[in-house]
This record gives C-alpha cells, structure tokens and sequence, in this order.
C-alpha cells in the first residue's frame, strides 16, 4: 500500500461534472453563482473586474451576467482562452488601480478576487500568503471600485482572517460571509462579499 496521502481534490464531484456538461471551464463558478442567487451582484452593463482569472469559469459568468454592453478585466499569471473580455497577464502585483480603470473605461461596478496562492500544505503559510493577495485585491478595489459598488473576495480561513474582514468593513458598509456549497469540506476558503463601497 502506498505511503501517498490521496488528493481531496482528484476525485470529480457533481460540481465538477455539472461544469462540465454546462461548458464551464472549472467547478468554481458554482461557488459565484451561489453568491449571486443570494445577493445579486451583478448587473447588465457593469464594468467589473476578476483578479485570479484563469482558467476562466468566473470570467465565462461575468460574461453571461453583464451581457454585450458590460466590460470585463481579468489579471492573472495566465490568459484564459476566452473571448469576451480583456485579459492581463501579469501578477496582480504588479498591475495598478490606474491601469485597470483605464481597460474598464472608467471604475468598476465590481470587483472580484479568487485569487489563491500555490499551497504548500503549510496550513499557516498558505493562510498567510493568501491574505497577501486578498489585501492586495482590498486595496485595489478601493482604488477602482466606484462609491456605492461591490466585492467579492476569496479567503482561507486562520488567525488574519478576522482582522481582513474588520479591514473590509472599512471600505463597505456591508459586508457578509459566504462558505458556498461547492467549496469542498477539506478547504479553508470561504468569500467575504463587500456592498455598497463608502
């Protein structure tokens, strides 16, 4: 018998095959339509933006959600191969708020954040460099997000997440939590959702 810990993650569940079948690119846009169903944060004609794009299933949701007339960014790493939006392909470090209002052509309605570092199976670091990028997603947001607008923010769950959560409710008159039904039980994740930007 092998020494391997098996992988949570290898095995499709009926998230992952329902992507699938509805031609998503990943078993995540469930956790974003989920959201939507209970808090409506999309709209026709929005301009939003999604950090930690690739492969592409959120960007595909966005796309349906704002319709011909919305705009769409997306950063990350890698480009999804995807029609319908403009694609950034470099760390979010390494993209300012003023670049990403200039491809949206103004701020955005929205912006969405399923960034995730590489883990490292060090619950701790993994936490830690997660924060990382979600603080960078807050920062963004508030440099981009216009008055009145919104944010979705992946976060795995440990010692900083309540204080990222008290950071949020800085910049959002409401902010509510979300652990959707597709995040697997073995995940730390859950999404802090940020309405009606100060």
């Amino acid at each position: 018998m092998s020494g391997k810990a098996k992988n949570p993650y290898a095995k499709p569940d009926r998230f992952t095959r329902d992507a699938k079948e509805q031609g998503f690119k990943a078993r995540s846009v469930f956790k974003l339509s989920e959201i939507q169903s209970s808090v409506r944060i999309f709209k026709q004609g929005q301009r939003v933006v999604d950090l930690g794009c690739f492969p592409g299933s959120w960007s595909q949701y966005v796309l349906q959600q704002i319709g011909s007339k919305g705009v769409l960014v997306g950063v990350d790493l890698h480009e999804p191969q995807l029609s319908g939006g403009t694609w950034i392909a470099r760390s979010v470090l390494e993209v300012s708020a003023e670049e990403l209002i200039a491809a949206l052509g103004g701020p955005a309605d929205l912006l969405l954040s399923d960034m995730a570092p590489n883990t490292t199976g060090v619950v701790e670091a993994d936490h830690y460099r997660q924060i990382e990028l979600a603080t960078c997603a807050l920062e963004l947001a508030e440099k981009v997000v216009v008055k009145g607008g919104s944010f979705v923010v992946k976060v795995f769950d440990g010692r900083d997440a309540q204080a990222f959560q008290e950071q949020v409710r800085k910049v959002f008159g409401t902010v509510k939590r979300y652990r959707p039904e597709a995040v697997r039980q073995v995940s730390r994740e859950f999404f802090l959702v940020g309405l009606d930007k100060r």
